[in-house]
């Protein structure tokens, strides 16, 4: 049983209406998906975050020391890709490559034995989890909060219990427009912010007072991810608990998370901080430092099932009165990739989603919906073997 082939498609979709948020404005999607075959016909999908066609350099530089491998032996090849890349690549996009490489190696290893990737994990301690909607970003430079109330009402009507809302236009505007909203969503809906580190630390601990009122479950990333001290001085100048991580990679980076007391939260994004393999790592480093892991999601819905999977591995903390809701991001900007790219459709009942029993990652791909979004294969599209 030998990887015979990787593929790379970079997908992209063009935005109907462009979004912002405190840093950047999105007018499209681009994402870089990995199929990864073996000699006899077993495949598995992975994907990437991060700039795709970035993405795809880096596994065409990465292919040549997963071919011919056996894919069972998963950590095996991880662990070559690492020490490949370990002079030059300890953060950053060869991480990400590495980590849809990763995942794919799940998806593919669960399929060889018919065994879902939660059980290769070690086991399911759940059967369901509960999406939080990430969305409430901004669409109006004049007037940015002008769809919130129609964003709102079809979130309460699809059955979310918590929600994230975007921040970082400034402190008096923020304040204003969380106010608003949880004054639209009423306190039995959970509500978290995330300014994707535009504050100093002494804005988001002005911020932070001023809207403890409002029952926060969560401030993400509300300084730049470099502040590893600004972070924990942050948290002991609130009781709203204080998130990070998405910028983050591998182990070690968490560990400065982590050692420095920098958040209640971890937030690993799988598909570029290590993939599975380190992911699992990562949750057992934070357990020894009983901070709680909601994993980090943004691209395809291939990378929600990745996080489905691992959260429903993830351990209870001892010495909790109550175990903790284990939240999985479920981003509702507009994602034609996110929606149609695979089947069976992700589905969300009473507020939970069910994690999937299937062999792999529990999809397949629509080769259709792939090649329709896949920019000009024949130049860009990878086939490495």
């Amino acid at each position: 049983m030998i990887i015979e082939k990787i593929e790379t498609f970079i997908l992209n979709d063009k935005l109907s209406k462009s979004f912002f948020f405190s840093q950047w404005e999105y007018s499209e999607r681009c994402i870089c998906v990995v199929k990864i075959t073996t000699k006899d016909g077993n495949y598995g999908w992975g994907e990437g975050y991060g700039p795709a066609h970035i993405l795809n350099e880096g596994v065409k530089f990465l292919a040549p020391l997963v071919i011919g491998q056996n894919p069972l032996e998963n950590e095996v090849i991880w662990n070559t890709m690492y020490r490949k890349t370990l002079d030059y690549a300890r953060r950053g996009i060869l991480v990400a490559s590495m980590s849809a490489i990763d995942i794919a190696l799940w998806d593919l290893k669960g399929r060889i034995l018919g065994l879902p990737v939660s059980t290769l994990l070690g086991g399911a301690h759940r059967t369901e989890v509960k999406p939080y909607a990430t969305g409430l970003y901004f669409t109006d430079k004049l007037n940015p909060t002008k769809d919130f109330e129609q964003e709102i009402t079809l979130y309460k009507k699809q059955g979310f219990k918590a929600l994230k809302m975007k921040v970082g236009l400034g402190i008096e505007e923020d304040y204003k427009n969380i106010k608003f909203v949880r004054e639209l969503i009423g306190e039995d809906i959970q509500l978290m912010i995330d300014s994707n580190h535009a504050y100093s630390l002494r804005e988001a601990v002005i911020l932070s007072q001023k809207i403890e009122k409002f029952n926060i479950s969560w401030f993400e990333e509300p300084v730049s991810p470099e502040y590893y001290k600004q972070y924990s001085e942050l948290r002991s100048k609130t009781n709203i608990p204080i998130a990070g991580g998405e910028c983050e990679y591998l182990r070690f980076g968490f560990h400065h998370l982590l050692r420095n007391n920098s958040v209640d939260i971890l937030q690993p994004d799988i598909c570029s901080s290590g993939g599975l393999t380190e992911a699992k790592r990562i949750a057992t480093l934070a357990s020894t430092y009983g901070v709680d892991v909601v994993p980090h999601t943004w691209g395809t819905s291939i990378g929600i099932h990745v996080a489905l999977h691992f959260i429903a591995n993830l351990e209870c903390m001892p010495g909790r009165m109550k175990s903790p809701d284990f939240l999985l991001e479920y981003d509702q900007t507009e994602n034609r990739l996110r929606d149609h790219l695979t089947f069976p459709k992700i589905e969300m009942k009473n507020g939970m989603i069910k994690i999937p029993t299937s062999p792999g990652l529990g999809l397949e791909v629509n080769e259709e919906i792939l090649l329709k979004y896949s920019l000009d294969s024949k130049k860009l599209n990878g086939l490495y073997n």
